[in-house]
């Protein structure tokens, strides 16, 4: 039971803190980068990605391309963007599983070096709550009673997610248990077998030597 009350305690603090990806990185020419995030079913996800622009005064060279796929744990490619400086995607999972984001910088020479700003937010932190409450214009508890029920949602999900991983691994285990009866029971009649066949053949050997 305290196992059960620590696992939940652990989940909620997991739910309740930021569950976002957001990042700066480097990516030369011809180059692949991908990211991976476990994402349960149906719940939505956002994205956004980048070249940063060292000079903000000039446009971005032609060089500076990049590709971005967005896949899923099977099935066809949620998102797709080729030659492009910037973009996002959204979607809503299908599946529980490991969703996969990749981003190649187009190959150039000479080589160039880009710096690349992805964000990628899924679950409640996908919610733009903020947004939300400005443009309602609703009060300051209101907003607060919404991104908590939504919190709450997704603890139950996720909750539900658990205790079907937990069935599963118990029909597991049984099914494990059974499986080794039975090779302990097949392993047992195997033993007797050849102890009756050792007493056969030592007492052949001695009546052919006529010692018994």
């Amino acid at each position: 039971m305290d196992l059960r009350r620590s696992s939940i305690l652990f989940l909620i603090i997991a739910l309740l803190s930021p569950r976002a990806l957001s990042m700066y990185f480097e990516l030369n020419s011809g180059r692949t980068k991908c990211t991976g995030e476990e994402i349960h079913e149906n719940a939505m996800s956002i994205g956004k990605y980048a070249i940063v622009n060292p000079n903000k005064d000039h446009p971005l060279p032609s060089s500076h391309k990049i590709i971005v796929k967005v896949l899923p744990p099977k099935g066809t490619i949620l998102h797709e963007a080729d030659h492009v400086e910037a973009g996002q995607f959204s979607f809503t999972a299908s599946e529980t599983g490991d969703y996969i984001t990749c981003i190649t910088a187009v190959d150039h020479k000479p080589e160039t070096t880009l710096t690349i700003d992805f964000d990628w937010k899924s679950g409640v932190h996908s919610k733009e709550w903020t947004n939300v409450a400005k443009k309602s214009q609703v009060l300051m508890m209101d907003y607060e009673v919404k991104k908590l029920m939504d919190t709450v949602n997704s603890i139950h999900e996720e909750m539900y997610y658990l205790r079907e991983r937990e069935e599963e691994m118990q029909e597991l285990n049984r099914s494990t248990n059974s499986k080794m009866a039975w090779l302990s029971v097949l392993s047992f009649g195997v033993c007797l077998s050849v102890a009756g066949l050792q007493l056969w053949h030592l007492k052949t050997f001695f009546e052919k030597k006529k010692l018994i």
